[in-house]
């Protein structure tokens, strides 16, 4: 058995891929797009597999321990990544879904968000580094000048410059419109950018001697976004330095910087005062690279825990040579419950990802806005249950390990801390919760959710079985927590103390859903056995779990009261 994440299995991917709702319109379709058949979707996931497995994971330990360091004001990656990048941006891996104007491939976001899986299943914190680039370059192409495009675009796509997001301040995390960083305009078109940047994600690194901030800046219009790179175009310096690289729990290959902007030079992206809005052409893509992250993980610690179940010898009847310990009825449940939450993750996810292609591209306009809507509700749904199951099923994968899921020989414990931030970073679980219920739900009138409600329904009705009366009932329960949350809009406290519990509700119904179409998965092979016996499971309990959040989402309303009991004289005190 081998001490960093195994190759990964990409079978049952590509059996939940030609089940995923929407798979065939979006075949349908004329250009790269449309050409992402079966054959080609395979064979694009068997050479990633084959090249994570081959480049990216044995630098996975290395990285982990060399970390980043600071020196002389610029920050140094861990030795194997700059011919692991080499590899990766030589091999076109950055451009899949890139749009073909630019140099990209043009291929389906679902493509590339499943072979970002693969990537962080082998080296989560080498693999953020091009989220941000396929990021940044979305943005330049949506809302940047035509001059910004003609130098950025080509470079971010050939991975010769990279770039970053600079959003968070000390004081203005989730809490964006509180952002003191100030941008004023110079006489040549430029702006000066002045502030302080936080949680920055590769924000300085020596693979690329070009790197493009984009940042969330406050003008006299409004907060607006800039482009402000570590160098001008003549080759020196921007007033752009790293104050330090933060000490983090995990990702220790992946270096976050905070940064200082003192007067340095950027170029407005878009228009002024409009920063926030613009920005949400990169929430899908990042949104779905967190949940990427999450799945990737988990599906590595899967894998690892059903490899070593599988030689690991304890226990059998007395006088017999001892059994593997897979044939031990709890560790049975253990894999089994770590298959099925990752199986259905993962079609989850590709639901996301197909109708976020169908949102952009499907010829019907009426069509594009119910995706748009479905993935507007799916959205923090997925990135808060997949980006956490990195670190949830990386402690089951453990407890199957035992001792040795504890100790720095197995890769379990470093996917127990790379895997930990993916709830935090891109929106707490909170967050998501919130965002939710206020704009989700009685911002956009339960738009998406109906739309998701109609979707499954239809689809269930279709299948006579079990497993489609299950998830029709949590369906059910789903539409009751949310009409008695879209009731309570005068209370908003109230309903905020139960917004978490309603995100895992809508989770579980929508899980419900994928899990009720892998049990009716076709074929008879190991992957379609697979599933099938993976949605089972997952299934078995599906009502009660989801009845029991039910309750959660009106018994929470009692938070404020009991919290005070606990706080006296400090609680709920908002200045």
């Amino acid at each position: 058995m081998s001490a960093h994440p195994p190759r990964l299995n990409v079978g049952p991917l590509l059996v939940q891929i030609e089940n995923t709702p929407g798979i065939d319109r979006l075949r349908s379709l004329d250009g790269a797009l449309g050409s992402a058949d079966s054959e080609l979707t395979e064979a694009i996931l068997e050479q990633a597999a084959d090249f994570c497995a081959g480049e990216i994971a044995p630098i996975n330990p290395i990285a982990d321990k060399q970390g980043c360091r600071v020196i002389d004001g610029r920050v140094v990656v861990p030795e194997p990544y700059r011919q692991a990048w080499d590899s990766y941006v030589a091999l076109g891996w950055p451009t899949l879904d890139l749009p073909e104007e630019v140099g990209g491939q043009g291929l389906p976001l679902f493509l590339s968000s499943t072979v970002q899986q693969l990537l962080d299943g082998s080296c989560a914190a080498f693999a953020m580094l091009p989220v941000l680039l396929r990021s940044a370059a979305r943005l330049i192409f949506a809302h940047g000048s035509e001059e910004m495009q003609a130098e950025w675009l080509p470079r971010l796509v050939s991975g010769e410059w990279a770039a970053t997001i600079c959003i968070s301040e000390s004081d203005a995390g989730s809490d964006v419109a509180r952002a003191r960083t100030s941008a004023i305009p110079n006489e040549d078109g430029s702006w000066s950018v002045s502030g302080e940047k936080m949680w920055i994600s590769f924000g300085d690194h020596d693979l690329c001697p070009r790197i493009g901030h984009c940042v969330v800046a406050r003008t006299e219009g409004g907060l607006s976004l800039f482009l402000v790179p570590n160098t001008l175009d003549d080759g020196s310096p921007n007033a752009v330095f790293v104050r330090r690289i933060e000490k983090k729990l995990g990702l220790h290959g992946s270096p976050t910087c905070q940064l200082g902007l003192e007067g340095a030079k950027g170029w407005l992206i878009g228009d002024e005062g409009r920063g926030l809005s613009q920005l949400f052409v990169m929430i899908v893509n990042m949104r779905l690279c967190v949940g990427a992250q999450g799945l990737g993980l988990a599906a590595s610690a899967v894998q690892t825990a059903h490899d070593y179940a599988a030689e690991r010898r304890q226990g059998g009847p007395p006088g017999a040579p001892p059994v593997t310990i897979d044939n031990h009825p709890d560790v049975q449940r253990m894999l089994l419950d770590m298959t099925a939450k990752l199986e259905v993750l993962r079609g989850l996810g590709l639901l996301l990802g197909v109708h976020a292609d169908l949102a952009m591209h499907d010829r019907d306009k009426e069509y594009r806005k119910q995706s748009s809507a479905l993935v507007a509700f799916l959205l923090p749904i997925y990135k808060t249950l997949a980006g956490g199951a990195g670190f949830e099923l990386a402690s089951e994968a453990t407890q199957v390990l035992g001792g040795a899921g504890y100790t720095d020989e197995w890769p379990l414990e470093q996917a127990l801390r790379d895997g930990r931030i993916a709830t935090i970073f891109e929106g707490t679980t909170g967050m998501q919760a919130l965002d939710l219920l206020h704009r989700r739900l009685w911002q956009d009138q339960s738009a998406g959710l109906d739309i998701f409600l109609k979707m499954a329904r239809e689809d269930l009705a279709m299948h006579d079985s079990t497993s489609a009366d299950v998830a029709l009932d949590c369906c059910e329960l789903l539409d009751q927590a949310a009409a008695r949350l879209a009731a309570m809009r005068a209370e908003t406290a109230a309903a905020e103390a139960g917004a978490t519990a309603f995100l895992e509700l809508a989770g579980l119904a929508a899980l419900g859903w994928i899990a009720a179409r892998l049990t009716a998965a076709e074929g008879s092979g190991e992957a379609e056995n697979s599933l099938r016996a993976a949605g089972k499971w997952y299934l078995r309990d599906l009502v009660a779990r989801c009845a029991a959040l039910d309750v959660q989402i009106s018994a929470n309303a009692a938070c404020a009261d009991l919290f005070r009991q606990i706080t006296p004289g400090n609680g709920n005190k908002l200045a």
